[in-house]
């Protein structure tokens, strides 16, 4: 007997806040999801698997239309054809949608209820599903203590929606321990909710999959669901499956002792290179991390923009039409310090840099700009990304930004006159 189980599918996420980004493959990234998802669909035709699990946040909290909705139905209807079971519980995003509870599924497809927990046996299989979905957004309380015992006569898989004792990065939803999960007795757990895949423990086992198709910058590396072996009431194999379309990496590129922007360049591009080798021909979306270089810091910081443009450029001449750079982040160290100068540019550093060092000082610049942050588009302020500078992890690079600007804007006046005759 063999199956998958899969998770936090996320149909449809909406992907805030890429038309801020020129030149994003926006297309390519809006229906990653979908077709993430019938990559997974082709793989449980192609495997002729025996059932497949869904272990939460099938959607991505509520739809604009039905479309969402007709897209999965159909694609269950594929695996209907081919009688192949499909067993869903609810996550705490698909608690949040209205739409979700007036869905007519096909058949083949059976949905844990919320309010309790319940068994859905597969008796041809030999086989015993016990879960139970979210009936709201926020699950506090251990969903497991009152999952049925397990049936002595049957392969038992315990489907639940949780962060166990707590993941990083992720709400603490349906916590529950790995001694609560090993003491129902149960030879697999299908979580979900963590989006990185992870083998929590082998006997039982309990595993997180990861989730089909990462959906932004944090969410990196290989996604994609578990092909799950059983044989003679034990689990022999579990092969991890990629299933995305579109890849997300960070790609640190140690800048050393560069001066120039070519020689910036010329670090980059090796690094680019193999990333995109090791994406294969998926859309990579890059977000570059520029260590070192602290000789050129300054020059980084005022000229972020432009650099970023020429790492984009950069991409696009190295053929691989599906390379995009989504970001450039410098986080570099600037060596040269102008404070200690008696003149404007000095005391104007010496400010900043005693703000960057006073709490107080920082939250009162906050209320100077919260008006102006209001005013901000709504894609600027929401997403993985927001960008608010009324908060302090914000607002320091921001002001770091404007001390780059400064000692980038004095070196080359320096730089002009000493250029004169």
């Amino acid at each position: 007997m063999k199956f998958i189980h899969a998770a936090d599918i996320h149909l449809d996420s909406p992907l805030r806040g890429l038309e801020r980004y020129d030149g994003a493959p926006r297309e390519d990234l809006r229906g990653a999801t979908r077709r993430a998802f019938e990559n997974l669909v082709e793989l449980a035709l192609n495997e002729a698997v025996d059932f497949v699990l869904l272990a939460g946040d099938l959607y991505d909290g509520d739809w604009r239309d039905y479309n969402t909705g007709l897209f999965f139905t159909h694609q269950m209807g594929r695996l209907q054809a081919a009688g192949i079971p499909v067993l869903v519980i609810a996550g705490n995003h698909d608690a949040a949608s209205q739409i979700t509870r007036m869905l007519r599924v096909p058949d083949n497809v059976h949905v844990f209820p919320t309010r309790k927990s319940d068994t859905h046996r597969l008796a041809a299989l030999g086989v015993a599903v016990h879960g139970q979905g979210f009936a709201t957004r926020a699950v506090t309380e251990d969903l497991t203590a009152a999952y049925p015992k397990p049936d002595p006569d049957l392969f038992n898989i315990g489907l639940l929606h949780t962060s166990l004792n707590g993941r990083p990065g992720h709400d603490v939803y349906a916590p529950c321990s790995l001694d609560g999960l090993c003491s129902r007795g149960y030879q697999y757990w299908a979580l979900g909710h963590v989006h990185r895949h992870e083998i929590v423990a082998k006997n039982p086992w309990v595993v997180f999959p990861g989730n089909l198709q990462g959906r932004h910058a944090h969410e990196t590396g290989p996604k994609g669901c578990l092909l799950v072996q059983v044989e003679d009431g034990q689990v022999s194999g579990i092969e991890q499956r990629t299933l995305d379309v579109v890849r997300w990496s960070q790609c640190p590129v140690d800048l050393g002792d560069a001066t120039t922007l070519d020689a910036i360049y010329d670090r980059i591009e090796p690094v680019l290179r193999r990333a995109a080798w090791d994406a294969g021909d998926r859309l990579l979306a890059v977000r570059i991390q520029l260590t070192g270089g602290d000789a050129i810091h300054a020059r980084l910081r005022a000229g972020h923009e432009r650099i970023t443009n020429d790492c984009r450029v950069l991409a696009g001449s190295l053929g691989n039409a599906g390379l995009w750079v989504e970001k450039v982040l410098v986080e570099t160290q600037g060596t040269v310090s102008l404070a200690d100068r008696h003149d404007a540019f000095g005391g104007l550093l010496r400010t900043i840099e005693a703000l960057e060092q006073d709490p107080d000082g920082l939250a009162s610049l906050a209320q100077e700009v919260a008006t102006l942050t209001a005013r901000l588009p709504l894609d600027l302020r929401t997403g993985e990304d927001a960008f608010d500078p009324t908060q302090a992890h914000v607002m320091t690079p921001c002001l770091e930004d404007v001390k780059a600007l400064l000692l980038e804007r004095l070196l080359g006046q320096e730089t002009t006159r000493e250029d004169r005759p």
